[in-house]
């Protein structure tokens, strides 16, 4: 299918994304931010829901979200023991924006994803704070690095470096131009396991065979009207793309698809009883399964092929797949 102009989830209009970037001593690590729209998301909620392709994780706000069927708050990428802090993150951003959550609007459901980066970072110094997760938020744009940046800095892919990715597709309905953009936390996968497009399967020599520990996020976003019972069924078909690259999601991999819409903001209180809106015809949603599966494997392999080689935690090292390409001309 075709990429948008950008090939990132930000080709979805209104979205943005930061990272703040922690390089220091044995750290490797950090947070991304995903902003889904401008306006003040606590009040005008987007159609969201998650499918947990293996739940060996430990991300926060997934439940309401899997119930309710809606997003209210930006999404925050970080490592396993950074969640906490996400949290609080969120909760004072919102706080700020809306003092009235808890007193008199309810409370609010941060949403924070995370993947372990212990192996390359110290994540037992718990050293990332709330101004970090402020400085990923405040750092959002629609053009943004990817690679071993922000919750991509110590992750790890099929025995590689791995990092942030991301890819998107133009789907065509109605006589009308839609995007779906894919944004991918990549740190899973065993060594030896990759197929890349072209059939060749990449060993990295310097990683020894293990059990499949790793975990991937994976945020899907779109501006084709769903709800939210037709977005986790966009969000199921990103394990198309992982099992493209050789993933089978083993019994220690916590592997999650966030997916929301764009298209309708619903509102926290409304007078009326019922809401109108906009949803797919449901034998049209082939061309959004075709691109989900599509924008993950390549957006896992934009997160590998952006992170160079590094050195950290204990002297840990993980080569890159770009350089492994550059042997093979």
């Amino acid at each position: 299918m075709q990429p948008g102009p950008n090939n990132t989830i930000t080709d979805v209009a209104g979205l943005t994304v930061g990272h703040r970037t922690v390089i220091n001593g044995d750290l490797r690590t950090g947070f991304t931010a995903i902003v889904p729209h401008q306006g003040n998301i606590f009040l005008e909620k987007l159609p969201a829901a998650v499918d947990v392709i293996n739940g060996f994780g430990k991300s926060a706000g997934i439940v309401q979200v899997e119930e309710l069927g809606t997003l209210e708050t930006p999404i925050l990428l970080t490592n396993t023991f950074g969640v906490g802090t996400g949290i609080d993150a969120l909760v004072r951003r919102e706080l700020s924006i809306n003092p009235s959550i808890d007193r008199a609007l309810g409370t609010v459901n941060p949403v924070v994803m995370e993947c372990n980066d212990g192996y390359l970072s110290d994540i037992n110094a718990l050293a990332l704070t709330e101004a970090d997760a402020f400085a990923a938020l405040e750092a959002t744009s629609t053009t943004f690095e990817q690679g071993s940046v922000g919750a991509g800095t110590g992750i790890s892919a099929f025995g590689f470096k791995g990092g942030i990715g991301s890819s998107s597709r133009v789907i065509q309905l109605a006589g009308k131009t839609f995007t779906l953009g894919t944004l991918v936390q990549a740190n899973f996968g065993r060594a030896g396991d990759l197929i890349l497009p072209d059939g060749r399967k990449p060993d990295p020599k310097d990683a020894r065979p293990t059990e499949e520990r790793g975990s991937v996020i994976i945020v899907i976003a779109t501006d084709v009207p769903l709800e939210s019972r037709q977005l986790k069924r966009v969000a199921r078909r990103a394990a198309a793309g992982l099992g493209r690259l050789g993933a089978f999601y083993g019994n220690g991999s916590g592997d999650i698809s966030f997916a929301f819409s764009t298209a309708q903001r619903l509102p926290h209180y409304s007078e009326s009883d019922f809401v109108a809106r906009d949803v797919l015809q449901e034998d049209r949603i082939d061309l959004l399964f075709k691109a989900a599966a599509e924008t993950t494997q390549e957006a896992v392999l934009n997160a590998m092929i952006a992170s160079p080689a590094m050195r950290g935690y204990k002297g840990h090292a993980r080569s890159s797949l770009a350089d492994w390409l550059s042997t093979q001309d």
